[in-house]
This record gives C-alpha cells, structure tokens and sequence, in this order.
C-alpha cells in the first residue's frame, strides 16, 4: 500500500512543451544591456579574494600520485599531497637548476626533483618557500600575493553547495585566450542562454536583474532541454562572490540548492600580449529524490558525462569571451 502512495505522489520533474524555432523566442538584446552587465562586472571586480586562485580539482591531487602544475599570472606552483593526505604546494621551480616540478615524482611524501634528485618536504629550503593551499572538499585554491596584490587572506571564499556527501560533484577544465573579466562577463550575462545554447536551454526568462551595490544577483526562470519536446524547468540565480568567481544556483525546482561554480585563473602575466585564462567550472548536482541515492553510487560513471556536457557549453562560451577580448584589445567592444 505504502509503494502505491508513493508512486501516487510522485511528480515527474519533466514537463512537455510544443516544439518551436530557434528564431521564433523572444530576443533579449534589449534586456541584456552593456552598461547593467559592466556596472555588476566592475562591482564583482572589486570584491575581495584574498589573493587566492582555483588550480584544479581536488580529486586530482591524489596522495602518493603525480604533483599537479598550474601556471597562474605567470607564476609556475606545483601541489603535491603527502602519505596521510595533507596538501602541499609551493613554486614550480626547483630551487637547485630551475626543473619543472610538476615533472617531478612524490615519493614517501615529498616532492623530489627528477633531474637530481633534490627532496622537498613542503617546508623552506635554499629560497624555496611554500604557498598557503586549501582543499574545499572538490576544488584546490592556491594563494599567490604576488599575483594577486589584495590584502591576503587566510581561506579563500568558497561558495556555498549542497551538504558533503549529498551531491554529486565534476570538474571541468578548459583554457581560452583572454582575461579573467571576459569569462566573468560572459557568466553575468544570463541572457545569451538559450540563444547562445538552444541544445541546452530553453524559455529563459530573467525575472529579476541586479538592483546594485549588496544585492548583485540575476534571478533566471528557464527549462533545461532533455529532448526536443521534454524539458526541466528551474528558477536559479547567479551571483558573483569575488572577482573570478560566478556561481549559478538552482533556488526552486528540480535539483534545488545544486550549484554551478565557474572560476577564471589567469594563467598569463598582466603584461602577457596574448592572455590565456583557465576556466575551472565545479558542476555540485543535488536532489531531495529518494532515487538520488542511485546517482551518488553511480558518480564515477556520471562525472565523465557532466564534464562533456559542460564542455559543449564552454565551447560557445569561450568563443563569446575571446572575441570579447579581442574587441577589447582592438578597442572597439560595443560595451
């Protein structure tokens, strides 16, 4: 009796809708004015980070594996995990005749150089001296003063995600050439959605834009497509934490409280003529479903399958950045 209440109250989270013309949607250019996402832009900008920087996933940074290499504004790190799982980063040079040691291998815990064998345990030897790390449970952050010039602080802003251990978590990674701003520019413009992406997004509608200063935030109704006529709709809202960071949130609807976290590193030099960005996007899906349990058991599977979905996306959207930076640099962009 109790199985056939339950299949009584569930509610599919898929909705049917009439198929219509990718020209057919309303257009949004006269939403998605230059000046309201330039004002949210220059605000975010200039929101504290502390000087820390997102490298890479955490799962990629295995205990007893390979060290993990990140140039960030053109500063060569190496992170590394000892035996018992501590994290351990510091520069990229080894301090005796300049190795990469990312090329390096970890052995009993510490990093040791393969052209001479020098061993580094994390701690200050002969000019090399440890960058500050910390490992939010799905992404790694590195603090760089030098690179960042902020008054440094002692963790970096981590978004807020569903409960540990209740979601599943992917990280997507991919490099375009341009600057932080232009990746940051092209997340605070909801509007180009289901233009930009109609595979993936359908109906968007931003029902509440910015009202400045405190409250930053786009509040986006749109229905995600799973097939041409079946669809998921969702209310989300996009906010803008610091200056390389914009995190989508689902606020009602199927998958509530999930997040999309989207941080730009900078992998190039400020006097660099041909910047080149990091995109390092954490997908944290979640579900009050009872069926979720079957999700989280199946994430291994799963994370391969979101990293190809976000990387559909980013290919439209790192296209939409470089030519953003490319108007930019040529002096013409319209904004």
């Amino acid at each position: 009796m109790s199985g056939r209440v339950n299949r009584a109250h569930w509610v599919s989270p898929l909705r049917r809708r009439r198929p219509s013309g990718w020209a057919t949607q309303k257009p949004t250019w006269r939403e998605a004015r230059p000046a309201l996402i330039s004002d949210v832009l220059k605000r975010a900008s200039a929101r504290p980070s502390g000087n820390w920087f997102v490298v890479g996933a955490s799962r990629d940074v295995r205990c007893g594996g390979r060290p993990h290499g990140r140039t960030v504004g053109g500063v060569e790190a190496v992170v590394w995990r000892s035996e018992s799982g501590e994290l351990h980063a510091g520069p990229g040079v080894c301090p005796h005749l300049g190795a990469p040691l990312r090329d390096s291998r970890v052995v009993c815990g510490a990093l040791v150089c393969h052209w001479h064998g020098l061993a580094l345990d994390g701690n200050s030897f002969a000019g090399w001296d440890p960058y500050p790390v910390h490992d939010d449970g799905v992404l790694v952050w590195l603090r760089l003063d030098t690179v960042g010039g902020e008054e440094p602080s002692e963790r970096p802003v981590v978004p807020v995600r569903p409960a540990a251990g209740s979601g599943v978590d992917a990280v997507f990674t991919s490099v375009g050439r341009c600057e932080p701003e232009d990746v940051i520019a092209n997340r605070l413009d909801p509007w180009h959605g289901s233009w930009l992406h109609p595979y993936a997004f359908l109906d968007l509608t931003v029902t509440r834009p910015p009202l400045g200063d405190e409250d930053d935030a786009f509040v986006v109704d749109v229905s995600f497509r799973v097939t041409d006529r079946l669809v998921v709709p969702v209310r989300a809202e996009f906010t803008a934490p610091g200056p390389r960071t914009v995190v989508m949130r689902i606020t009602e609807g199927e998958g509530s409280t999930s997040v999309v976290e989207t941080h730009a590193t900078p992998l190039t030099g400020e006097s660099d003529a041909a910047p080149r960005t990091a995109v390092i996007e954490a997908i944290v899906a979640a579900s009050d479903r009872r069926g979720f349990a079957l999700a989280r058991a199946a994430a291994p599977a799963l994370r391969p399958l979101m990293r190809r979905t976000a990387a559909r996306l980013w290919r439209d959207d790192l296209a939409y950045a470089e030519r953003r930076w490319a108007l930019r640099r040529a002096g013409r962009f319209p904004g």
